[in-house]
């Protein structure tokens, strides 16, 4: 069955990545049903059943994400990035339905220099990637035919984000301080997106890494924005560790994306490349 005949169904749509999706789908001519805040509440059980009982397909992009709020919102996190994804995978098995379920790579605790393959064991070291990997695990357990897709480091036109606010502070601000110690793959929502799509032509189920080829500190990120954009800002280099927050950031978040590239048959294009051509279309 081709895509464009089936039902597909993509829960928190209008967020940074579900934008770029529905974006995706769109140019490919394929109908999609969006469903997100303030209408629909994932945590609403009956609304979530009520929405997706009928669908072939459902993409989840819902999450609470707000990293620092998540130590002091346990419960609100739990409900949106764990309890609602197990309900929504038991709504899918009495319906058999294919979830793609989106995840973090903060389920690893980021210790070391090796990159993460998808058999490593998560260790969260936050409340946010606790709650996310309970979330996997519930959607595992449920019985339903899933895909877990993990990212990181993601940016996109829709959303705020790391690339977003480091153009605003260094128009903002003289100088600007960003961290060289912790490092990963910026990863551009619009090629999380076409990559989705491909997914969903083949509805592999298991656990998948992606994340743009190549990795870089977040310092490395801002000097490659700035050069650039020719912005002229005094950049400077720090350590996670000068910053106070309430949740503790993996500093290694290296992903080893070999088993989705052997999967869709080809190569994942550099983080530079797509960075270069996002900024080049702001």
């Amino acid at each position: 069955m081709s895509l464009s005949n089936q039902n597909i169904v993509i829960l928190g749509g209008k967020g940074m990545l579900g934008t770029d999706l529905v974006e995706a789908f769109n140019e490919k001519n394929i109908d999609v049903q969006v469903f997100d805040l303030a209408e629909f509440d994932i945590t609403n059980f009956i609304q979530l059943e009520e929405k997706i009982k009928n669908a072939d397909i459902v993409i989840n992009c819902a999450a609470y994400t707000n990293v620092d709020g998540a130590e002091s919102e346990k419960e609100l996190a739990y409900k949106v990035n764990a309890e609602a994804i197990g309900r929504l995978g038991e709504i899918a098995r009495n319906n058999d339905i294919w979830v793609l379920h989106i995840s973090t790579d903060f389920v690893f605790d980021g210790k070391g220099e090796k990159s993460y393959t998808e058999t490593d064991s998560p260790n969260p070291i936050s409340e946010y990637g606790r709650t996310k990997y309970e979330g996997e695990k519930l959607l595992a357990q449920s019985g339903c035919k899933y895909c877990i897709m993990r990212v990181q480091w993601t940016y996109g036109k829709a959303g705020n984000n790391f690339v977003s606010k480091l153009i605003h502070r260094a128009k903002t601000n003289d100088t600007v301080n960003v961290v060289d110690d912790q490092i990963g793959s910026p990863t551009a929502t619009t090629e999380v997106s076409q990559t989705i799509c491909k997914l969903m032509g083949k509805k592999p189920t298991g656990l998948f890494h992606f994340a743009s080829s190549g990795y870089v500190s977040r310092y490395e990120i801002a000097k490659f924005i700035f050069d650039k954009l020719s912005m002229n800002v005094n950049l400077l280099p720090c350590k996670t560790s000068d910053y106070v927050t309430p949740a503790a950031r993996p500093l290694n978040s290296r992903f080893d994306c070999t088993k989705i590239t052997e999967l869709l048959g080809e190569k994942i294009e550099s983080w530079q490349t797509v960075l270069e051509r996002y900024l080049n279309n702001l």
